[in-house]
């Protein structure tokens, strides 16, 4: 038995030759047991201090120190063509939960089955998620709606093929699920108790095109901070039979999204550019939930470091036009502190989010994350 205290990425170069695994933390701690064996074990954290503008009980500032999230790792290979991964993150009751529960079983290099619990085919945003996008934890959360709202963390029960062609160049990822808890975290009122409601699986995929770098694996990122030249345009949709149900009435739900990832080097450093458009609906059934939407952001990494690390600005934005009229708005002026990739890393943040009807709320954070 020989244990390295090395990246994943090196662990998964070592154990196979697959682009199907998952990204994880890239600091975790590999145990390998032979060819093709090895179990991996790491841990994430995300905490920030925030203040808000008016929103203490008596009209000040509200200032909170939180913890974001905190997930446990696990990965783990019997031999070239059976993998797995379990990952948990924590409850608002401060417990863990498990996000990710998967069996993958590697047909080929570039073919893979998914079976369990995991990230269903979904946007960039989605398959990047808070701890790999860069930025305060930053999430498309008010567009990217599936991702915030639906499963657990966007992860669904189901099996999907996964696999890559053209040199690595086009990823594809189709499959069915569960997909019970569509719109877990939104408030509308949803039930499963509607006479009327079949119980349909859902369908999701996704197809992306890399003209540039290519970009191997499922689960993504939303930024390569200056690794790569990426010019990736994906297109990914989802849709359930009587997947919107309300006490009075059950229609189809469906999402269909584009969107695009431009990184580009310069002498420098590093310029991104992001964008993706998204259409909902619900049959009606939840005006709210129903609409289009749309992110675009931009950034730039510098190649000189200071002290431990590089900075990088951005600005974020998204917008979400439901069918009820409510229009909600997200801007992001911010500024990364990169130290070890997505390993480790401090971010500040000036963030204003408008609500047709409500109160325009200003937010400064002061964000860390850090991956062992």
């Amino acid at each position: 038995m020989k244990i390295k205290n090395k990246g994943l990425a090196v662990a998964i170069a070592l154990a196979s030759t697959s682009s199907m695994m998952p990204v994880a933390s890239q600091a975790a701690g590999t145990i390998t047991f032979g060819e093709d064996k090895y179990v991996s074990v790491g841990f994430g954290i995300r905490s920030s201090f925030s203040n808000v503008e008016d929103a203490a009980n008596d009209g000040s500032n509200k200032n909170d120190f939180n913890l974001d999230s905190a997930r446990l790792y696990f990965s783990g290979s019997l031999n070239k063509y059976i993998k797995g991964m379990f990952n948990t993150e924590m409850n608002s009751d401060e417990s863990m939960k498990v996000i990710d529960a998967a069996g993958i079983f590697q047909i080929t290099p570039d073919l893979a089955i998914w079976t369990g619990r995991f990230l269903s085919p979904s946007s960039r945003a989605n398959m990047a998620g808070p701890y790999y996008t860069g930025g305060d934890g930053y999430w498309q959360n008010i567009a990217a709606r599936y991702g915030w709202n639906g499963g657990t963390i966007g992860r669904d029960e189901g099996a999907a093929v996964v696999g890559t062609a053209f040199d690595q160049r086009l990823a594809y990822s189709f499959g069915a699920f569960e997909a019970d808890k569509i719109f877990f975290y939104s408030g509308v009122n949803d039930v499963t108790n509607n006479p009327a409601q079949g119980d349909e699986l859902m369908y999701a995929g996704r197809l992306q095109y890399s003209f540039w770098d290519t970009e191997p694996g499922y689960y993504g990122t939303g930024n390569y901070l200056g690794a790569k030249d990426i010019f990736t345009i994906g297109v990914a949709a989802r849709q359930k039979g009587d997947g919107a149900a309300s006490a009075v009435a059950v229609g189809d739900y469906s999402q269909v999204v584009v969107d695009l990832l431009v990184e580009k080097k310069v002498a420098a450093g590093a310029i991104s550019l992001e964008a993706a458009y998204y259409d909902y609906d619900t049959d009606d059934v939840f005006l709210s939930e129903q609409g289009d939407a749309y992110a675009v952001g931009t950034g730039f990494i510098f190649n000189e470091k200071v002290g431990w690390g590089k900075f990088m600005p951005f600005v974020h934005y998204q917008n979400f036009d439901a069918d009820n009229n409510v229009e909600t708005e997200r801007t992001d002026f911010g500024v990364n502190y990169i130290i070890d990739g997505y390993n480790a890393s401090f971010t500040a943040v000036y963030r204003t989010l408008e609500t047709t009807g409500s109160a325009d709320q200003d937010t400064f954070n002061l964000g860390m994350q850090l991956q062992f």
